[in-house]
């Protein structure tokens, strides 16, 4: 059975991904800030017949949280096959580029840009036994660079100088992480949810959970023949799914 970890998944787009690739056959580590909240997560997919998830206690701030996860879950497997670097903060709105405090930068990047490098060397070694790795990076669309500064763009006034920001560095690092990792099976990406109505947002997204699970879960999925290094936005351009960085 393949296995896959993803973070904040207690709610929102990491719990609908979760269920989605435990109904694909998935043993599903659920990585949880709060224990409490994840066991209650898991048990809401038992009670969906999905009995391959667990709980993890999982906070990507805290190196020694991350080294506890890493080790319990190498002792539950001695295989990682897929990755989902999900867990995310806003920072709060609004987010101007001469208001936001910089402790508000330091503390949204500790989550979106250090937590995710820091789960990811942690759990790299689990995942260079698989036959097929997996690593999707949660990124946004409202981070592309391209997109953002062309004024015809449909959200070109959604502006944040905090987390877009975050996000941009995130999609860099998924760049560099792809071609360090370029000639081996690994495929990593960065895929946007899309717009979706969540507590990050005070559900004020447009999308749903069950679209964003999906359009993330296809990347952990992806055969020898899909993509790596690159920037998913299906919402954006649902045709080849790729969108500019």
């Amino acid at each position: 059975m393949k296995t896959v970890l993803i973070t904040g998944a207690n709610k929102g787009i990491g719990l609908e991904t979760a269920r989605q690739l435990a109904r694909q056959g998935y043993h599903v580590f659920l990585g949880s800030r709060d224990l409490v909240r994840g066991q209650q997560a898991a048990r809401q997919l038992h009670a969906e017949g999905l009995s391959e998830v667990e709980a993890i206690q999982l906070d990507v701030t805290n190196a020694d949280s991350v080294q506890a996860a890493r080790a319990e879950i190498g002792r539950k497997t001695p295989v990682l096959d897929a990755l989902i670097n999900n867990a995310a903060i806003t920072g709060g709105m609004p987010q101007a580029a001469l208001g936001a405090a910089v402790a508000t930068f330091q503390e949204v990047f500790a989550t979106n840009v250090f937590g995710v490098v820091q789960v990811t060397q942690a759990f790299i070694d689990l995942l260079r036994l698989a036959p097929q790795p997996r690593i999707v990076n949660v990124g946004s669309s409202g981070a592309s660079l391209t997109l953002s500064s062309d004024p015809a763009w449909k959200y070109y006034h959604h502006k944040g100088a905090v987390y877009p920001a975050s996000k941009a560095a995130l999609h860099m690092y998924t760049i560099v992480l792809a071609y360090e990792l370029r000639d081996t099976p690994f495929k990593v990406n960065a895929v946007d949810p899309g717009f979706t109505a969540t507590d990050l947002n005070g559900h004020r997204g447009t999308g749903t959970v069950q679209e964003a699970g999906t359009r993330i879960a296809k990347y952990v999925l992806v055969g020898d023949d899909g993509p790596t290094g690159k920037f998913i936005s299906e919402e954006n351009t649902p045709v080849t799914g790729e969108i500019p960085w």
